[in-house]
Parts: C-alpha cells; sequence; structure tokens
C-alpha cells in the first residue's frame, strides 16, 4: 500500500509543477495524443491459403491503445511529463489502464525531424480482474517531423494473467504531440 500512496504523490508533484509552469509560461508545455496497434507474430505465416495459393503475413494486429500525456519539455529536446490511457490486447483478454511517467529524448537529426525515445514508468490496472494492479514499464522509439511522430513501442505490464506472471506487447503508434 505504501508504494501506491508514494506513487500517488508523485503523480501529483507532476502535474502541480506541470500546472505551475503553465502558469509562467505555457512555452514550456507540450500535450500528446497516442494511437497504437499492437502486434505478434502470425504462427499461420507459412500456411498456404487453398483458395489464393499465397502464405499469411508475418504479423498480424493483436490489440488497439490511446494515451493522453501533458507535461513540460525543455525547446523540444527533454520532456518531462503524466501520461494514462488504455491498451486492449485481444489475445490475453486484457484491458489495461496506465498511470506512468513519460520521459522524451527528442535531438534533431535534420532541419524538422527528431529521433524520439521515450521511457515510461508507472502502474496498470486490469479492467474487470477484480483489483488488479501491477508495474507498468514501456520504452518507445520513433521519428518525428513537427508535431507528427510514428514509433514502434513495447510494453510491459507485470500483471499476473492466467499462467503468466506478467504480460506484455509489441505496438505500432502515430503521435499528435503540440507544444
Amino acid at each position: 500500500m505504501f508504494k501506491i500512496r508514494r506513487s500517488f504523490k508523485i503523480l501529483i508533484f507532476f502535474i502541480l509543477l506541470s500546472f505551475s509552469a503553465y502558469s509562467q509560461s505555457n512555452k514550456f508545455i507540450y500535450t500528446q495524443f497516442d494511437v497504437t496497434i499492437a502486434i505478434r507474430g502470425n504462427p499461420d505465416a507459412n500456411i498456404v491459403d487453398e483458395y489464393t495459393q499465397k502464405k499469411g503475413t508475418w504479423f498480424v494486429p493483436d490489440g488497439l491503445g490511446a494515451k493522453l500525456g501533458y507535461g513540460v519539455h525543455y525547446k523540444k529536446w527533454l520532456g518531462l511529463g503524466i501520461h494514462s490511457g488504455i491498451n486492449w490486447e485481444w489475445t490475453d483478454k486484457l484491458v489495461v489502464v496506465p498511470v506512468f511517467a513519460n520521459f522524451r529524448l527528442s535531438p534533431k537529426v535534420g532541419e524538422d525531424t527528431r529521433i524520439t525515445l521515450q521511457l515510461g514508468l508507472g502502474k496498470a490496472m486490469a479492467l474487470g480482474r477484480g483489483n488488479l494492479i501491477g508495474d507498468y514499464k514501456k520504452i518507445s522509439l520513433g521519428l518525428q517531423s513537427d508535431d507528427l511522430l510514428l514509433y514502434i513501442e513495447l510494453n510491459h505490464y507485470a500483471l499476473p494473467i492466467s499462467t503468466q506472471k506478467d504480460s506484455g506487447n509489441i505496438s505500432l503508434g502515430i503521435s499528435l504531440i503540440s507544444f
């Protein structure tokens, strides 16, 4: 119980920090909206369809996700924010609500292009699974042009599901970022 209370205190601190920075000047504030589609390897990729005579695709969709974040940044290069959202995994029949601190590192690699690395750490709640709460970690890497970011993301949930001790996914995503 202590860890959950401490996490909420840290969350409140970052929210208050964001509001205080916004009241001084909104040049340091960013908002971010993400949409992701989880993918997994296709177990039937090598099976030939009897009608089309073609093999299956290597990857198939395995879930959807959406997240919204709010935070502070320094010249679009460094950022720290609070993010939350919902991830739906089809294979595990799992709906997760993560709440996490997000660290952004976005160095320029061209005139209007950035490579963006994001690291997230927080808590995740499984909806419809009783009182199931665990740790949440994510890492994403992508290319950003102006306010649009295309990325690949790895999510990890420390939630015991059936016989598994944890769960996770690999997602492709797109973000709209407003600085």
